[in-house]
């Protein structure tokens, strides 16, 4: 009586059956390699955009908040234009020092696009304003440090400017007003196709601080504006006068 087979023996894979598994694991992991090859570049590639187009959110934000911040300053007497000059490419004013630590003061901003070899750049500079600025001074000869990137290739970036009849202007040098509001417009530099990011600021300060004190209206550029409320008057002693003649009275 023969025994019976034993199991051990019987037992794994035949060679046939191992090379069949390892030729479909083969299909397997060249079918996966081929969508990841197709897959992979498009999600890097919208990614990428992602990420430029984060921060263009981003230094178009600090650039707005910039421009909305340029200070009503002289470089002269008090009848000298605000230090305002702006073209297509570049803008300069004076604002409040924006710098850690720095503490309070002015200082000139230059924002101007520039040309490297990744395409054009968008660069914010600073140089402190200058002891005795109501002597004047001319901002092309200040010593501009402290260059930051703001909005990078592949944008291009041009600046105009709208005064009180709200008229777009490309350039504003000289004015006896700073703008009412300035507009960002981004351009695609490989189409010049207009992005739907343009937009647009407007700019806090329209007069110098000598103009909010009381009679003070005599070097006020739009003291005498149409539409401009009337300035108070005041008696001898100082205090507010009606336009009828009657002094006002306040409880003391």
């Amino acid at each position: 009586m023969g025994s019976a087979a034993d199991p051990a023996r019987n037992g794994g894979f035949t060679l046939v059956e191992m090379l069949a598994a390892t030729l479909l694991m083969g299909i397997i992991l060249a079918t996966l390699a081929t969508i990841t090859a197709q897959w992979l570049p498009n999600w890097n590639r919208d990614v990428a955009v992602l990420q430029r187009e984060k921060k263009l959110a981003t230094g178009l934000d600090r650039l707005t908040a910039d421009l909305a911040a340029a200070e009503f300053v002289s470089a002269g007497n008090g009848k000298a234009p605000p230090v305002f000059d702006g073209d297509e490419f570049s803008v300069t004013f004076v604002r409040t020092t924006l710098a850690p630590n720095a503490g309070l003061g002015l200082q000139v901003v230059r924002i101007a696009e520039t040309d490297d070899e990744g395409g054009s750049t968008l660069v914010r500079s600073t140089a402190p304003l200058p002891m005795g600025a109501s002597q004047g001074f001319d901002a092309d000869d200040l010593d501009f440090t402290n260059p930051v990137a703001v909005i990078t290739a592949p944008y291009h970036v041009s600046f105009s400017y709208a005064g009180p009849d709200r008229a777009w202007q490309d350039d504003w040098h000289g004015k006896r007003l700073l703008p009412r509001a300035i507009r960002i417009q981004i351009r695609d530099s490989a189409t010049s196709a207009l992005l739907a990011s343009t937009t647009s600021t407007l700019v806090h300060a329209e007069l110098p601080a000598s103009c909010a004190w009381t009679g003070v209206v005599s070097n006020c550029p739009i003291g005498n504006r149409p539409g401009t409320p009337a300035p108070v008057n005041t008696n001898a002693q100082g205090a507010p006068v009606s336009p009828v003649g009657a002094g006002v009275n306040s409880r003391q």
